[in-house]
């Protein structure tokens, strides 16, 4: 099915991206979900830690205050040192699939498998609040102001307010609130399970945009100069014009169609992001054209952080690739022995991703 969209929409305004070099406060690294670190890495990586959390890890970690934060299917919410890997606290949840942390005032914020959204105390790793939804959470939680946004398998995205963790609104969609939401001056953009892009102005929870697009959006949408980009289970990834109304353009590979599970990540002129077809994709911004394709061994749901000219990302092939931004040949390659579909984050020069074997490593 090719994607046909019309759009009923305003410009996007990119608010200032959230974080310093020294954090990497949420999925995706700010509430654009561009994964673009403000941090440099060390020319070479090697590993500086690991952690053991006992099960699956496809929660990607957030950074934030020298401390570093994941969940795991072990069911726990584990904070780190981040130069020396030390337990600072570990806090029991329900199992934790993709859902990501998200740190703002002091506070850490997760979903679980059991429907709860956790909010804990970053220091302490002492319960603040818990709000229980009707279905898993898989999304990651966002924080605008005094609200975090958090969407379920209930069907619903739920503004809650940071300090008690009470419903300030709620918006039904008609299937499963799988992907993040994506923020930009005021209004959160969802792409849905149902098919159609959404746009809640986070003030008041009001549905601003509603958008048949004609495919399954499972990845979530990153958004940069106008621009949503998104791939689909229509095997495609299109970019969204938002000032125009108008799909700025649609990809396909020319060969290989498989779905689009990876979140993209977006600068410097390039969109990249993973494919189920076991390769990586970077696409020109304006024209949706290949710039380069990356084959790795299997398939590649991990999101990409990109840091300068450098592309950092995942793959089921047990192994986090770099590779070079502009050409896309592989620079460097780290085998972790078992598949990795978490997101890297990068802060303070020292990037964190974890595996399915439970491993979460620190390279610096």
């Amino acid at each position: 099915m090719r994607v046909l969209v019309a759009l009923l929409a305003a410009q996007i305004a990119l608010p200032a991206q959230s974080g310093t070099g020294a954090s990497w406060p949420q999925f995706r690294s700010n509430p654009q979900l561009t994964g673009v670190a403000a941090s440099a890495l060390p020319a070479s990586l090697k590993v500086m830690w690991t952690f053991d959390a006992g099960d699956v890890i496809e929660s990607s970690a957030a950074i934030a205050d020298g401390t570093v934060f994941v969940g795991s299917a072990a069911g726990e919410l584990v904070a780190l040192d981040l130069q020396s890997g030390a337990v600072r606290w570990r806090y029991r949840t329900a199992e934790v699939g993709e859902s990501s942390p998200a740190v703002a005032g002091g506070v850490v914020y997760v979903g679980d498998l059991s429907g709860v959204l956790h909010a804990v105390d970053a220091q302490t790793g002492k319960v603040r609040w818990t709000f229980k939804t009707g279905g898993e959470i898989r999304s990651s939680p966002v924080v605008v102001g005094t609200r975090v946004l958090i969407g379920s398998y209930d069907r619903f995205l739920y503004g809650l307010s940071v300090n008690r963790g009470t419903v300030d609104w709620k918006v039904e969609f008609e299937g499963y609130v799988h992907a993040t939401p994506a923020v930009a001056d005021g209004i959160a953009y969802v792409s849905g399970c149902d098919e159609r892009f959404h746009g809640i102005r986070v003030a008041d929870g009001k549905e601003v945009i509603d958008v048949p697009i004609g495919a399954y959006m499972g990845a979530s949408a990153a958004l940069a100069g106008g621009v949503a980009y998104v791939g689909t289970f229509e095997n495609e990834v299109i970019g969204i014009e938002m000032k125009s109304r108008k799909l700025l353009w649609q990809y396909r590979h020319p060969e290989r169609l498989f779905p689009f599970y990876s979140s993209a990540a977006v600068s410097q002129g390039t969109v990249v992001l993973g494919g189920r077809d076991k390769m990586v994709h970077a696409l020109d911004v304006k024209t949706g054209k290949a710039r380069w394709t990356f084959m790795t061994n299997a398939r590649v749901e991990s999101s990409p952080a990109i840091v300068g000219t450098r592309v950092f990302i995942g793959s089921s092939d047990g192994r986090l690739y770099e590779l070079d931004l502009l050409k896309g040949g592989k620079v460097w390659e780290f085998d972790a022995g078992a598949a990795i579909s978490a997101s890297p984050a990068v802060a303070a020069g020292r990037l964190i991703v974890g595996t399915h074997d439970g491993r979460l490593y620190c390279f610096g």
